[in-house]
């Protein structure tokens, strides 16, 4: 039933930002822990950012200070503003819940150039 749909990646310069977006349907998110992940080419998925049911928050340490992990409960939407951006941050970014169990999307491609 969940259906997951990321938005808003790009190419970006160095020291830019971009806002990603991820429209979830099929589950009421804000019950859940949600969270942004990440692939680069050649490594593992990794998480970047989760936001829990009491609107808490967490980050790796590689995005901290720079990723801001929200969601608009009414709108089924969660977003991920990356201000800062690195060319380390240039990847695929997926939203899931925090387990990772749903159906993943296809993703948003981020581009960060030197």
């Amino acid at each position: 039933q969940v259906q997951l749909v990321e938005s808003g990646g790009g190419l970006v310069q160095a020291g830019g930002s971009l806002r990603l977006s991820c429209a979830v349907s099929g589950s009421i998110f804000s019950l859940n822990a949600m969270a942004w992940y990440r692939q680069a080419p050649g490594k593992q998925r990794e998480l970047v950012a989760a936001i829990y049911s009491d609107s808490g928050t967490g980050y790796a340490d590689s995005v901290k200070g720079r990723f801001t992990i929200s969601r608009d409960s009414a709108k089924n939407t969660m977003h991920l503003q990356m201000n800062s951006l690195k060319p380390e941050d240039t990847a695929v970014y997926y939203c899931n819940n925090r387990a990772g169990t749903y159906p993943w999307g296809q993703g948003t491609q981020v581009t960060v150039s030197s």
